[in-house]
Protein backbone atom coordinates (compact mmCIF):
# COMPACT_ATOMS: atom_id res chain seq x y z
CA UNK A 1 0.00 0.00 0.00
CA UNK A 2 1.53 2.93 -0.94
CA UNK A 3 1.66 6.39 1.36
CA UNK A 4 -1.17 8.11 -0.74
CA UNK A 5 -3.19 5.10 -0.35
CA UNK A 6 -2.62 4.74 2.84
CA UNK A 7 -4.03 8.48 3.75
CA UNK A 8 -6.74 8.15 1.56
CA UNK A 9 -7.91 4.62 3.65
CA UNK A 10 -6.99 6.70 6.95
CA UNK A 11 -9.59 9.37 5.95
CA UNK A 12 -12.19 6.97 4.85
CA UNK A 13 -12.42 5.11 7.85
CA UNK A 14 -11.63 8.35 9.53
CA UNK A 15 -14.39 10.29 8.52
CA UNK A 16 -16.91 7.26 8.53
CA UNK A 17 -16.05 6.30 12.24
CA UNK A 18 -16.48 9.77 13.88
CA UNK A 19 -19.60 10.03 12.33
CA UNK A 20 -20.75 6.99 13.75
CA UNK A 21 -19.41 7.72 17.21
CA UNK A 22 -20.75 11.32 16.99
CA UNK A 23 -24.04 10.69 15.39
CA UNK A 24 -24.96 7.14 16.85
CA UNK A 25 -22.83 5.73 20.15
CA UNK A 26 -22.07 9.03 21.88
CA UNK A 27 -25.19 8.70 23.99
CA UNK A 28 -24.49 4.43 24.43
CA UNK A 29 -21.18 4.58 24.93
CA UNK A 30 -21.13 6.79 27.87
CA UNK A 31 -24.37 5.03 29.43
CA UNK A 32 -22.97 1.72 28.92
CA UNK A 33 -19.49 3.20 30.69
CA UNK A 34 -20.22 5.89 32.41
CA UNK A 35 -20.40 3.45 35.58
CA UNK A 36 -17.51 1.19 34.44
CA UNK A 37 -14.76 3.51 36.29
CA UNK A 38 -15.97 4.31 40.08
CA UNK A 39 -13.89 4.69 43.05
CA UNK A 40 -15.14 3.89 46.22
CA UNK A 41 -16.59 6.83 48.69
CA UNK A 42 -18.19 6.19 51.91
CA UNK A 43 -20.97 4.02 52.80
CA UNK A 44 -24.96 5.08 53.76
CA UNK A 45 -27.95 3.54 55.04
CA UNK A 46 -30.12 1.97 52.26
CA UNK A 47 -32.66 3.92 50.64
CA UNK A 48 -35.91 2.83 48.92
CA UNK A 49 -34.79 2.07 45.26
CA UNK A 50 -30.82 1.18 45.57
CA UNK A 51 -29.42 -1.62 43.86
CA UNK A 52 -29.53 -4.62 46.07
CA UNK A 53 -25.92 -5.21 44.51
CA UNK A 54 -24.11 -2.65 46.29
CA UNK A 55 -25.36 -3.49 49.63
CA UNK A 56 -22.10 -3.52 52.03
CA UNK A 57 -22.86 -7.12 53.67
CA UNK A 58 -20.41 -6.51 56.19
CA UNK A 59 -21.14 -3.08 57.65
CA UNK A 60 -24.58 -4.03 57.30
CA UNK A 61 -23.72 -6.92 59.47
CA UNK A 62 -22.20 -4.55 62.38
CA UNK A 63 -25.17 -2.02 62.47
CA UNK A 64 -27.89 -4.42 62.07
CA UNK A 65 -29.34 -2.67 59.57
CA UNK A 66 -28.54 -2.65 55.54
CA UNK A 67 -25.94 0.12 54.36
CA UNK A 68 -24.97 0.02 50.48
CA UNK A 69 -21.76 1.65 49.43
CA UNK A 70 -21.57 4.62 47.83
CA UNK A 71 -19.22 5.79 44.73
CA UNK A 72 -17.95 8.32 42.41
CA UNK A 73 -17.39 8.29 38.86
CA UNK A 74 -14.26 8.83 37.69
CA UNK A 75 -12.70 11.63 35.73
CA UNK A 76 -11.74 9.36 32.94
CA UNK A 77 -11.60 5.76 32.15
CA UNK A 78 -8.90 3.96 29.66
CA UNK A 79 -10.05 1.91 26.83
CA UNK A 80 -7.71 -0.88 25.25
CA UNK A 81 -8.04 -2.61 22.26
CA UNK A 82 -6.96 -5.99 21.55
CA UNK A 83 -6.80 -6.66 17.85
CA UNK A 84 -6.19 -9.99 16.41
CA UNK A 85 -3.47 -9.11 13.48
CA UNK A 86 -3.72 -12.94 12.03
CA UNK A 87 -3.60 -13.85 8.82
CA UNK A 88 -7.29 -15.65 9.03
CA UNK A 89 -8.04 -11.61 9.37
CA UNK A 90 -6.90 -11.40 5.48
CA UNK A 91 -10.08 -13.69 4.51
CA UNK A 92 -13.00 -12.25 2.53
CA UNK A 93 -15.50 -14.05 0.75
CA UNK A 94 -18.34 -12.38 0.92
CA UNK A 95 -18.31 -8.83 2.10
CA UNK A 96 -15.21 -6.75 3.25
CA UNK A 97 -11.50 -8.40 4.40
CA UNK A 98 -12.04 -9.48 8.08
CA UNK A 99 -9.25 -7.22 8.73
CA UNK A 100 -11.00 -3.79 7.17
CA UNK A 101 -14.14 -4.48 9.33
CA UNK A 102 -12.02 -5.25 12.44
CA UNK A 103 -9.89 -1.87 11.70
CA UNK A 104 -13.54 -0.43 11.43
CA UNK A 105 -15.68 -1.21 14.14
CA UNK A 106 -12.04 -0.53 16.36
CA UNK A 107 -11.57 2.96 15.14
CA UNK A 108 -15.23 3.59 15.84
CA UNK A 109 -14.39 2.62 19.27
CA UNK A 110 -11.51 4.64 19.64
CA UNK A 111 -13.35 7.75 18.05
CA UNK A 112 -16.21 6.90 20.94
CA UNK A 113 -13.75 6.68 23.76
CA UNK A 114 -12.29 10.31 22.74
CA UNK A 115 -15.76 12.01 22.70
CA UNK A 116 -16.08 10.33 25.96
CA UNK A 117 -12.62 11.97 27.29
CA UNK A 118 -11.61 8.45 27.56
CA UNK A 119 -7.82 7.86 26.88
CA UNK A 120 -7.27 4.77 23.78
CA UNK A 121 -4.80 2.17 23.54
CA UNK A 122 -4.34 -0.48 21.65
CA UNK A 123 -2.64 -4.26 21.52
CA UNK A 124 -2.06 -6.14 18.09
CA UNK A 125 -1.75 -9.98 18.52
CA UNK A 126 -0.89 -13.48 16.73
CA UNK A 127 0.62 -15.86 18.56
CA UNK A 128 2.75 -13.61 20.11
CA UNK A 129 2.20 -9.67 21.35
CA UNK A 130 3.19 -7.65 18.03
CA UNK A 131 2.36 -4.35 18.93
CA UNK A 132 1.52 -2.07 22.41
CA UNK A 133 0.49 1.31 21.81
CA UNK A 134 -0.05 2.45 25.44
CA UNK A 135 -3.52 4.65 26.12
CA UNK A 136 -3.58 8.22 25.39
CA UNK A 137 -6.07 11.04 24.21
CA UNK A 138 -6.72 12.92 21.11
CA UNK A 139 -7.31 12.76 17.95
CA UNK A 140 -3.23 12.08 16.82
CA UNK A 141 -3.52 8.91 18.50
CA UNK A 142 -6.23 7.38 16.90
CA UNK A 143 -5.10 8.38 13.57
CA UNK A 144 -1.95 6.54 15.51
CA UNK A 145 -3.99 3.67 16.12
CA UNK A 146 -5.85 3.47 12.51
CA UNK A 147 -2.81 3.82 10.19
CA UNK A 148 -1.30 0.84 12.24
CA UNK A 149 -4.46 -1.09 12.04
CA UNK A 150 -4.32 -1.14 8.02
CA UNK A 151 -0.67 -1.01 7.73
CA UNK A 152 0.91 -2.86 10.25
CA UNK A 153 2.37 -5.85 9.12
CA UNK A 154 2.91 -8.43 11.45
CA UNK A 155 5.95 -11.17 12.20
CA UNK A 156 3.56 -14.25 12.56
CA UNK A 157 0.97 -15.26 11.02
CA UNK A 158 -0.49 -17.35 13.45
CA UNK A 159 -3.10 -16.43 16.59
CA UNK A 160 -3.19 -17.14 20.52
CA UNK A 161 -5.71 -15.20 22.37
CA UNK A 162 -4.16 -16.62 25.62
CA UNK A 163 -1.07 -15.36 24.92
CA UNK A 164 -2.61 -11.51 23.78
CA UNK A 165 -4.37 -11.73 27.10
CA UNK A 166 -1.44 -12.64 29.55
CA UNK A 167 1.04 -10.01 28.55
CA UNK A 168 -2.34 -7.61 28.45
CA UNK A 169 -3.39 -8.38 32.10
CA UNK A 170 0.22 -7.96 32.83
CA UNK A 171 1.14 -4.40 31.13
CA UNK A 172 -2.02 -3.00 31.71
CA UNK A 173 -1.88 -2.17 35.56
CA UNK A 174 -4.87 0.46 36.05
CA UNK A 175 -8.16 -1.40 35.77
CA UNK A 176 -9.48 -0.38 32.01
CA UNK A 177 -12.44 -1.17 29.54
CA UNK A 178 -11.16 -3.51 27.18
CA UNK A 179 -12.18 -4.47 23.79
CA UNK A 180 -11.23 -8.19 22.70
CA UNK A 181 -11.43 -8.35 18.58
CA UNK A 182 -10.98 -11.47 16.87
CA UNK A 183 -12.63 -14.00 14.58
CA UNK A 184 -11.69 -16.30 17.31
CA UNK A 185 -9.89 -18.83 15.02
CA UNK A 186 -7.56 -19.81 17.66
CA UNK A 187 -6.67 -23.46 18.87
CA UNK A 188 -5.18 -22.55 21.83
CA UNK A 189 -7.18 -22.86 25.05
CA UNK A 190 -7.70 -19.25 26.07
CA UNK A 191 -10.39 -19.67 29.27
CA UNK A 192 -7.59 -19.20 32.50
CA UNK A 193 -6.26 -15.99 30.99
CA UNK A 194 -9.47 -14.49 30.11
CA UNK A 195 -10.93 -15.01 33.44
CA UNK A 196 -7.92 -13.48 34.81
CA UNK A 197 -8.11 -10.50 32.52
CA UNK A 198 -11.71 -10.11 33.41
CA UNK A 199 -11.19 -10.22 37.01
CA UNK A 200 -9.30 -7.13 36.78
CA UNK A 201 -10.45 -5.15 33.90
CA UNK A 202 -14.10 -4.78 32.19
CA UNK A 203 -13.62 -6.97 29.58
CA UNK A 204 -15.93 -7.18 26.20
CA UNK A 205 -15.41 -9.54 22.92
CA UNK A 206 -16.00 -9.28 19.29
CA UNK A 207 -16.00 -11.47 16.90
CA UNK A 208 -16.04 -10.75 13.44
CA UNK A 209 -16.11 -13.63 11.08
CA UNK A 210 -16.97 -14.43 7.19
CA UNK A 211 -20.14 -16.15 6.23
CA UNK A 212 -17.99 -18.61 3.93
CA UNK A 213 -16.24 -19.29 7.17
CA UNK A 214 -19.11 -20.88 8.27
CA UNK A 215 -20.67 -23.38 5.77
CA UNK A 216 -18.49 -25.50 2.90
CA UNK A 217 -19.66 -24.44 -0.44
CA UNK A 218 -20.89 -27.76 -2.89
CA UNK A 219 -18.57 -26.45 -5.65
CA UNK A 220 -16.70 -30.13 -6.41
CA UNK A 221 -12.74 -30.59 -5.93
CA UNK A 222 -11.49 -27.39 -4.45
CA UNK A 223 -7.90 -26.88 -2.92
CA UNK A 224 -8.21 -25.23 0.19
CA UNK A 225 -5.70 -23.31 2.00
CA UNK A 226 -4.84 -22.17 5.79
CA UNK A 227 -4.29 -18.70 6.22
CA UNK A 228 -1.67 -19.06 8.90
CA UNK A 229 0.05 -22.41 8.66
CA UNK A 230 0.09 -21.88 4.52
CA UNK A 231 -0.87 -25.40 4.47
CA UNK A 232 -3.25 -26.67 1.18
CA UNK A 233 -5.43 -29.62 1.12
CA UNK A 234 -7.81 -30.81 -1.85
CA UNK A 235 -11.27 -31.67 -0.66
CA UNK A 236 -14.48 -32.63 -2.54
CA UNK A 237 -17.00 -30.50 -1.61
CA UNK A 238 -19.49 -32.04 -3.65
CA UNK A 239 -19.81 -34.50 -0.83
CA UNK A 240 -22.73 -34.12 1.66
CA UNK A 241 -20.91 -36.36 4.38
CA UNK A 242 -17.72 -33.77 3.94
CA UNK A 243 -20.07 -30.39 3.76
CA UNK A 244 -21.86 -32.19 6.96
CA UNK A 245 -18.85 -32.42 8.95
CA UNK A 246 -17.45 -28.62 8.39
CA UNK A 247 -20.87 -27.87 9.29
CA UNK A 248 -20.79 -29.75 12.63
CA UNK A 249 -17.08 -28.72 13.13
CA UNK A 250 -18.18 -24.90 13.03
CA UNK A 251 -21.29 -24.97 14.95
CA UNK A 252 -19.27 -26.61 18.17
CA UNK A 253 -16.05 -24.22 18.25
CA UNK A 254 -19.14 -21.37 17.90
CA UNK A 255 -20.79 -23.46 21.06
CA UNK A 256 -17.69 -23.76 22.55
CA UNK A 257 -16.04 -20.05 22.11
CA UNK A 258 -20.11 -18.73 23.30
CA UNK A 259 -19.45 -20.81 26.73
CA UNK A 260 -16.00 -19.77 27.47
CA UNK A 261 -17.37 -15.76 27.03
CA UNK A 262 -20.04 -16.59 29.25
CA UNK A 263 -18.49 -18.52 31.85
CA UNK A 264 -15.59 -15.62 32.10
CA UNK A 265 -18.49 -13.48 32.44
CA UNK A 266 -17.71 -11.16 28.75
CA UNK A 267 -20.14 -9.66 26.67
CA UNK A 268 -19.92 -10.37 23.26
CA UNK A 269 -21.33 -9.67 19.61
CA UNK A 270 -20.87 -11.78 16.63
CA UNK A 271 -20.56 -9.99 13.53
CA UNK A 272 -20.83 -10.78 9.70
CA UNK A 273 -18.64 -9.45 7.22
CA UNK A 274 -21.49 -8.50 5.17
CA UNK A 275 -23.40 -7.22 8.19
CA UNK A 276 -23.95 -3.66 9.57
CA UNK A 277 -21.54 -3.69 12.80
CA UNK A 278 -23.10 -0.86 14.00
CA UNK A 279 -26.18 -2.61 15.10
CA UNK A 280 -24.71 -5.14 17.25
CA UNK A 281 -22.45 -3.08 19.24
CA UNK A 282 -25.55 -0.92 19.79
CA UNK A 283 -27.01 -4.09 21.27
CA UNK A 284 -23.91 -4.80 22.79
CA UNK A 285 -24.10 -1.03 24.91
CA UNK A 286 -27.43 -0.70 25.18
CA UNK A 287 -27.52 -4.25 27.20
CA UNK A 288 -24.64 -2.79 29.62
CA UNK A 289 -26.64 0.50 30.07
CA UNK A 290 -28.99 -1.17 31.80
Amino acid sequence: MTPKELLSKVRKIEIKSRGLSQNIFAGEYHSAFKGRGMMFSEVREYQYGDDVRDIDWNVTARQNKPYVKVYEEERELTVMLLVDMSASGLFGAVGSEKREMIAEIAATLAFSATQNNDKIGAVFFTDRVEKFIPPAKGKKQILLIIRQLLDFQPQSRRTNIAEALVHFTNAQKKRCTAFLISDFIDQSDYKQPLQIARNKHDMMAIQVYDKRDTQMPDVGLIRFADLETSSTRWVDTSSKGTRKAYDRWWYQRQQAMAETLRSSRVDFVSVATDEDYVRQLMALFKNRGR
